[in-house]
């Protein structure tokens, strides 16, 4: 059976505020390579039909260089983000038309694998959802003022991208008007009264936000 397009917006968003770094997270490198880099480059592997990048438009001149320095031969939509994550995927949605499947990634997980990728188009494909997703490993408790209860951890799972949707399905729920619990695209989607379907996601899977995520990207990365 002939499969749909798939689509792909890959947010580039973040400051690097918590890394005390003047170069926003998606830009700094990796053994000379942009973070951002990583994650475009696994999606070109998977053999996305269009990809669109959604980023500051500040950043643009300086993605431009990025580009051609590393992607020269690739298109890449480049659309400018918004004031929050769900504004800047609200953005990106503009730029894409059904029927077919859409992904949702941020630049800053430049682990991600080809294959995980494909698993949630194969997903959604079948689910019309798919939401990477990886268990707890540590036990932990739920704090309530100076109170803390533990808590069964089988019951929760961290939350990864990719998070791929059907696209009818994924633009009506960001018709809906931004509310602070929107928090990824699974929370916009389980708010417009759909259930997500979770699929095996993977540890090295990790989204930069510090210095250590830096150094173990930099570790992880250097195992390809």
């Amino acid at each position: 059976m002939k499969r749909g397009r798939r689509f792909a917006i890959v947010v580039a968003g973040g400051q690097g505020t918590r890394m005390q770094n003047d170069v926003p997270k998606q830009f700094i490198e990796i053994s000379g390579k942009p973070v951002l880099v990583y994650s475009l480059e696994s999606f070109f592997r998977a053999e996305v039909d269009v990809l669109i990048l959604v980023m500051a438009k500040k950043y643009f001149e300086r993605w431009e260089s990025v580009k051609e320095k590393w992607l020269p031969k690739h298109s890449i939509q480049i659309v400018e983000g918004g004031d929050s994550r769900f504004h800047s995927v609200r953005n990106g949605l503009k730029c894409v038309d059904g029927p077919g499947i859409v992904a949702i990634h941020d630049a800053a997980r430049p682990c991600v694998s080809t294959q995980l990728i494909n698993s949630g188009y194969e997903a959604a494909e079948a689910h019309k959802s798919a939401v990477a997703a990886v268990a707890l490993k540590d036990s932990i408790r739920e704090k309530s003022g100076s109170i803390t209860t533990s808590r069964d951890r089988s019951n929760y799972y961290l939350i990864q991208t990719p998070q791929t949707f059907d696209i009818d399905l994924l633009k009506k729920a960001y018709s809906t008007p931004y509310d602070l619990s929107f928090t990824d695209d699974a929370s916009v989607v389980t708010s417009d009264g759909h259930e997500v379907h979770l699929i095996e996601g993977c540890y090295e899977n990790i989204k930069i936000t510090t210095d250590g995520d830096l150094d173990l990207a930099r570790l992880f990365l250097s195992k390809i």
